[in-house]
């Protein structure tokens, strides 16, 4: 399973080359990826496989896959259909379509993504592979963005599906929690009741019917027929729209029973069965005509495969598996008619069946299978549903008897548009001689025409094998209960019986519904008494926009004060009356350990009150950074010289970026403009500070287990292969935190930067040689002894040779100690972070005493490749913990005996703390280069 994931993704890399290389004809060797895992799934049918990759346990995030019957089904027609579509297109596209490698590889990535939705037992995963497709979906549906239709119709897809998604995800959490597992194998055998599972099983539900276009949520799939025709094919007759239908069947062994399962589904399939057939039989465009044929039988399966018994669950994966072929091949069809006459509507198509033979019995066989005619797998699939609903009891009586009369009518309309469809598309329509358009057209080719027809020829051949084939669906059917006696089984003749007097009446009405079309026609509705879908959805669109707008007016007046605010007041408030409402333990503090630590608090409570009213800037973050130093001597003393070493190295870096700010503001604070009053600020500042406390001393009394500190340094030691409990954490116990955080810094200084540099945001930093040429003159007054090569460039009244000389005597100093700082930090204080603090430091003082051509020959290097090489090999860790047998992002120990060095153990780790110095490093650098360079040269320009 894991290798068919695999060639799908490097496949649906190499298809802008390969298409590229061999134009349109690329998509046959791409075919074939699809076609080899279709043999995989052939050889493994009837065997049940497991795979399981630890990733992430403690967040449920396993790999786990369930190669099981109905996975196998489902399997068959995503790669099978995928492999022929993919032949289509071959023949489909020209060789100057624009983007055409970019629509390979999103095909290619959709297949695999499809075979991992289906083959996930995991539904942590399962949605992870559901959201792919929603964004391959919009990407492919979208494909013509120049167009206003393709683009509409690939964002409605997005919000409807992903919006769906979003509910889906919230049942699975709710499922997981309740349950304590997220494998489907699992929660099936468990299946939980009550109202909170019933609720879980609601949002699920959300999210099957609207991947499957069932009403309310139908209206996106017509709008998607904005899409080239293969992609209509594929995701939206065998695929994608399939989703939904896979996800409620592999839930109906589990829940069929539960409140909420069969009241939702069938009611819900029922309107969408009947809705969806009478707009087919209003449209003129062949695409829509099966679109809303789609949409219709959708909600016929969703019936069939959500009754949760074994007869209809036989008689849906039938349905199922005919559905996907003539509906792709009729989508196909279609294609070939639009590309050889360059249009779809029925009314200027007339005489096509006689330019057109070999298209015409193509279409014939699969438009005959959607009608359910027999001897064609259509035809079977729907008499085992009409058997299947009349002889179930887990319906009351009326309830069956008003579900089988909706099934009929839909199967009515199913008949008389697959018969419009093909009259539409290939009849004379009492005209003399072909239209234009078919006069005009050129005969499509025998690769052109191979696709739909194998498609079609199969529909027939698997209605002539229906026992043969009820063997390969019976394996998923009998995981559901049997109705007493009832052991339904597939065959074109079961005797003179009610579904085959059923079926009957829907060939004789649905004939006559066809033949008096013109009547049917006139039956418009002025006002459709259920809404117009599109418009109830731009309706929608249009309030959620003026609420958003209104809220944001109401929340975001452009003050920042006032929105401080009312975050720091949200703080206040809320958690202390939680704590008054919600707890009865004490608050017991103990205000020091040390008159030292007393001392020191005293210290950076002045500091603080100092920086209050102080006017001059600088000084105000000076009095704050004596608060942060004082706060690093407190951990010092506590046992913390980790800590105590990051906050030094924070506060100080933090004062050199304030300082390079405050070069570009006033000196002091003219507290003419001062916003508000300050008694108020104050007491919210008390408050605030009151609160972050009160919260401390509550959280540390409220404390009634052994604290998890006193673990940390065995698991530290024996898991993590450190003896720095803090480098540990950092690295290998919490670092998927870390990869956050520092994947936030990144994000952070490309910001500053690019809000600087705003036209040109990447490069490195100028060096000497980009400086302007210096007078001979000049140059001769200069020093021969060169101490900074920037500091040639500096005005001389802002020159200090001193610093200079010791600039370039400690500099080697100090990258040593935070090279040393790095490879202590694992078993000592430092680390990866420490590490590249002190070396931002470094580059700080070669900045500040030789400017900004000083930073460019420091390191000649785009702060941006370091950013995102540290951000690789951080990342790159999770790999390589998994490919030496641990979990992801944390230590795996591997060791060797080199020559005269001897044995050397390493860890994983180290490599991620690499990451972490570089992002540190490039993020100083960046700032470095943003706050400073760039603020340099523009005061040089605004002097001259």
């Amino acid at each position: 399973m894991l290798a068919v994931l695999l060639a799908h993704a490097v496949a649906a890399v190499l298809a802008p080359l390969v298409v590229r290389k061999f134009g349109r004809n690329g998509f046959y060797p791409l075919s074939l990826v699809p076609l080899a895992s279709l043999g995989w799934v052939i050889a493994n049918w009837g065997t049940e496989q497991t795979l399981s990759i630890v990733w992430a346990p403690g967040l449920s995030m396993d790999l786990d896959f369930w190669f099981d019957p109905l996975a196998a089904i489902m399997s068959v027609l995503v790669l099978g259909i995928g492999t022929l579509i993919l032949v289509y297109c071959a023949r489909y596209f020209t060789d100057d379509e624009p983007r055409l490698g970019i629509f390979a590889a999103e095909m290619v990535a959709f297949a695999g993504a499809m075979f991992g939705l289906v083959a996930s037992d995991n539904m942590l995963l399962l949605y992870i592979f559901w959201e792919l497709t929603t964004v391959l979906s919009f990407l492919l549906v979208g494909h013509y963005a120049e167009r206003a239709s393709s683009r509409r119709a690939a964002t409605q897809a997005l919000l409807v599906t992903t919006a769906g998604g979003l509910a889906m995800l919230v049942g699975i959490i709710i499922l997981g929690q309740v349950t304590g597992t997220y494998n489907l194998s699992e929660l099936i055998e468990i299946a939980p009741r009550g109202w909170l599972a019933g609720v879980a099983v609601v949002l699920v539900l959300i999210g099957a019917l609207s991947k499957s276009a069932i009403v309310p949520l139908h209206f996106w799939l017509p709008g998607a027929m904005a899409a080239p025709t293969p992609v209509s094919g594929y995701l939206h007759a065998a695929a994608m729209v399939k989703a939904g239908i896979y996800l409620v069947a592999r839930l109906s062994p589990g829940f069929a029973d539960s409140a909420p399962w069969r009241f939702t589904i069938i009611t819900l399939g029922l309107l969408t069965m009947v809705l969806a057939g009478w707009r087919a039989m209003r449209a003129f465009d062949l695409k829509l005509v099966l679109a809303f044929g789609t949409v219709s039988q959708l909600g016929f399966m969703m019936v069939l495969v959500g009754l949760g018994t074994r007869d209809a669950a036989l008689a849906g994966m039938t349905m199922v598996v005919a559905h996907a072929m003539f509906k792709a091949a009729l989508f196909m069809v279609v294609g070939i008619i639009d590309h050889t006459t360059g249009t779809r509507d029925i009314r200027k198509l007339a005489h096509l069946g006689d330019r057109a033979p070999a298209l015409t019995v193509v279409a014939a066989l699969a438009a005959a299978s959607m009608a359910g005619l027999p001897p064609f797998l259509g035809f079977v699939g729907k008499e085992a549903a009409f058997d299947s609903l009349l002889s179930t009891t887990v319906l009351a009586d009326p309830a069956r008897i008003v579900t089988v009369g909706v099934v009929v009518l839909g199967s009515i309309l199913t008949l008389a548009y697959s018969v419009r469809f093909m009259w539409g598309a290939f009849g004379r329509k009492r005209l003399a001689r072909p239209s234009p358009a078919v006069q005009g057209m050129h005969a499509p080719g025998p690769l052109f025409l191979a696709a739909p027809a194998v498609l079609s020829v199969l529909s027939l051949a698997a209605g002539l094998v229906a026992p043969q084939l009820e063997k390969l669906l019976t394996p998923y059917s009998q995981t559901l209960p049997a109705e007493g006696v009832s052991d339904y089984h597939l065959a074109l003749w079961h005797g003179l019986n009610t579904a085959l007097l059923l079926t009957l009446l829907v060939f004789a009405v649905g004939t006559a519904l066809f033949v008096a079309q013109r009547w049917v026609n006139r039956l418009r509705f002025e006002h459709p008494p259920l809404g117009n879908a599109d418009r109830i959805y731009d309706a929608t669109l249009r309030g959620m926009d003026a609420l958003s707008m209104r809220l944001t007016g109401a929340t975001q007046r452009g003050s920042l004060p006032l929105t401080q605010a009312t975050i720091l007041g949200t703080l206040v408030v809320v958690p202390l009356v939680l704590l008054v409402v919600g707890t009865n333990t004490g608050a017991d503090v103990r205000l020091w350990d040390s008159p030292v630590q007393f001392v020191i608090g005293l210290m950076m409570v002045a500091a603080a009150l100092a920086a209050t009213v102080m006017r001059n800037r600088l000084a105000s973050v000076i009095l704050v950074g004596l608060s942060g130093y004082g706060c690093g001597v407190l951990f010092a003393l506590h046992g913390a010289p980790d800590l105590a070493l990051t906050q030094f190295l924070v506060e100080t870096l933090t004062l050199v970026i304030f300082v390079l700010v405050f070069r570009k503001l006033p000196a002091e604070v003219d507290e003419r403009r001062a916003i508000g009053f300050k008694i108020p600020r104050a007491l919210l500042a008390v408050a605030v500070g009151a609160t972050i406390t009160t919260i401390g001393a509550y959280a540390i009394n409220a404390r009634n287990s052994v604290p998890i500190y006193e673990r940390l340094p065995d698991a530290a030691y024996y898991l993590g292969n450190g003896k720095n409990v803090v480098n540990v954490l950092l690295v290998d116990i919490r670092a998927w935190d870390t990869l956050g955080e520092i994947s936030v810094l990144l994000v952070a200084a490309t910001g500053v930067a690019s809000l600087v540099f705003r036209n040109r945001r990447f490069g490195s930093a100028p060096r000497v040689s980009d400086a302007p040429a210096v007078t001979a003159d000049s140059s001769a007054s200069h020093s021969e002894t060169t101490w900074l090569l920037g500091g040639e460039l500096i005005d001389p009244k802002h020159r200090s040779l001193v610093l200079e000389v010791t600039t370039r005597l400690i500099f080697p100093t100090i990258m040593v100690l935070s090279v040393y700082f790095f490879f202590a930090g694992h078993n000592a204080p430092g680390g990866g972070f420490a590490g590249g603090l002190t070396a931002g430091l470094a580059l700080v003082l070669r900045y500040l005493a030789g400017g900004r051509y000083e930073l460019g020959e420091t390191v000649p290097i785009d702060a941006g490749k370091i950013l995102g090489l540290g951000l690789t090999l951080a990342a790159g860790t999770a790999l390589a913990s998994l490919f030496l047998g641990a979990p992801a992002l944390s230590s795996a120990v591997f060791e060797v005996t080199l020559p005269l060095v001897g044995h050397v153990k390493m860890v994983t780790a180290l490599f991620f703390d690499l990451g972490v110095y570089l992002i540190v490093v490039g993020l100083v650098l960046d700032v470095l280069r943003s706050l400073g360079a760039r603020l340099d040269a523009q005061i040089e320009v605004n002097q001259r």
